[in-house]
């Protein structure tokens, strides 16, 4: 064993691979090519995977959103096509009844997209979304407070008029270097206090300005202010770590429909967006490109490694009297297949690892391309692999290497010295 890793044994790997260098070069492109790709497709789906993750940035992705609906079935003497609203007191009844939720919040909204002027500063007015809210929201949605700070629950308690608002009201409402905190603004005629200023994360739409456009609100200010009553629009429900909201949604509703004599099986009676589905939906997705991208790497690489070794019997067949003079002289069938593996083991290592190199200079690039565009809904992002990824494309490279040279080396140590020296 030693022999194979003496200056000779190397010498002889050197000769024989640089004899014909063109053609050497040739056969390795095939293995630098496969590897260089396996990498590359590895690293955009990563990259493609971090921009589209950087959506859920800071979100509580084990929620779900719920809203009610028209009951689509009559249900204890009430008639189908039924309208109801959620109450205050169906908050409590979900933490008390399901405590594997962490946090059931009730929102109610004002405006939309492309809704009418509804605040006013001064001379200054705005078409924003208005939102009331309990504390909790805040860790369910990511969310930048820039100064100031959130609702708590003395201002839930107290009802305080106050209002927290997105750096595009800000931008809309005030002057450039105009501080926001104490000043008023009137949504729909009544007056808030501004005591806070925040900005958001890319959202899964990627609209990052319209996130910018909303002010948040006590929840029992805005019930109070807009006349709602106990009456809830919609909720923001986030399971514990440990349960998932998926699992969950069906107690949810049993408890809901329960509570608004809904038919148990009326499934239209209450909508709802599980946003921890569409986070496995996702992950599924990405797992399922990674697994292409090994498929059509592997598959490139082996297209290689058949070239290395259709030359490796080449070279096997250009060394045939050689190889003979070593078996005359007394080598042995191992000496001759592990010379012939050893060569073919080196040369798809070297194309290999000069792929990967190339590879991650061509990542090194984009990530320095990417550093310069900060746009924040930009969907690609940190396109890398990890040490597990370089040991798995190593693995593949010394097994490729071991395959190419195997039947060369078997077709060499079947040459019989005699027959070899008679070949010219």
């Amino acid at each position: 064993m030693s022999s194979l890793f003496s200056k000779d044994s190397w010498s002889e790997i050197l000769e024989a691979l640089s004899s014909n260098g063109f053609r050497t070069v040739l056969t390795a492109f095939g293995v630098l090519w496969g590897i260089f790709i396996l990498v590359i497709l590895l690293a955009a789906g990563t990259g493609l995977e971090n921009g589209v993750k950087k959506g859920f940035s800071g979100m509580a992705t084990n929620s779900m959103f719920m809203w009610s609906q028209t009951a689509s079935k009559p249900y204890k003497g009430l008639p189908q096509g039924r309208r109801y609203n959620f109450k205050i007191s169906d908050v409590e009844a979900l933490k008390t009844q399901i405590p594997n939720l962490k946090y059931v919040s009730p929102r109610n909204q004002l405006g939309g997209f492309g809704g009418a002027n509804n605040v006013v500063r001064g001379l200054n007015t705005g078409a924003f979304n208005v939102y009331g809210d309990y504390p909790e929201y805040i860790e369910q949605q990511p969310m930048d407070i820039t100064s100031g700070r959130f609702i708590n629950y003395s201002d839930i308690e107290q009802k305080r008029k106050i209002a927290i608002i997105g750096a595009s009201v800000k931008d809309e409402l005030f002057d450039k270097n105009e501080d926001p905190i104490g000043e008023y603004i009137k949504i729909n005629g009544v007056n808030f206090m501004i005591v806070g200023t925040y900005r958001k994360n890319s959202n899964d739409r990627g609209d990052v300005e319209e996130a910018q456009k909303e002010i948040y609100v006590p929840f029992t200010a805005f019930s109070q202010a807009f006349n709602r009553g106990d009456n809830v629009g919609w909720m923001a429900i986030t399971a514990v770590d440990e349960a998932s909201i998926s699992e969950l949604k069906e107690e949810v509703f049993k408890v809901m429909k329960s509570r608004h004599t809904i038919h148990p099986e009326d499934d239209r009676a209450i909508g709802h967006f599980d946003l921890y589905e569409q986070f496995s939906k996702i992950n599924g997705l990405f797992i399922a490109l990674n697994a292409i991208a090994y498929f059509v790497g592997i598959l490139i690489l082996l297209s290689g490694v058949i070239g290395i070794s259709n030359i490796m019997l080449i070279v096997v067949k250009e060394r045939t009297k050689e190889i003979g003079i070593r078996r005359a002289l007394g080598a042995t069938p191992w000496g001759i297949r592990s010379q012939i593996l050893l060569e073919s083991i080196f040369l798809t290592i070297i194309s290999g690892m000069t792929g990967i190199v190339l590879a991650t200079g061509v990542l090194a690039l984009v990530n320095m391309l990417l550093e310069n565009n900060t746009s924040p809904d930009t969907m690609f992002a940190n396109p890398s692999v990890n040490l597990f990824v370089v040991g798995v494309a190593l693995t593949i490279l010394i097994i490729s290497g071991l395959l190419a040279g195997l039947i060369p080396a078997q077709n060499a140590i079947k040459v019989k010295p005699v027959d070899a020296l008679r070949t010219e």
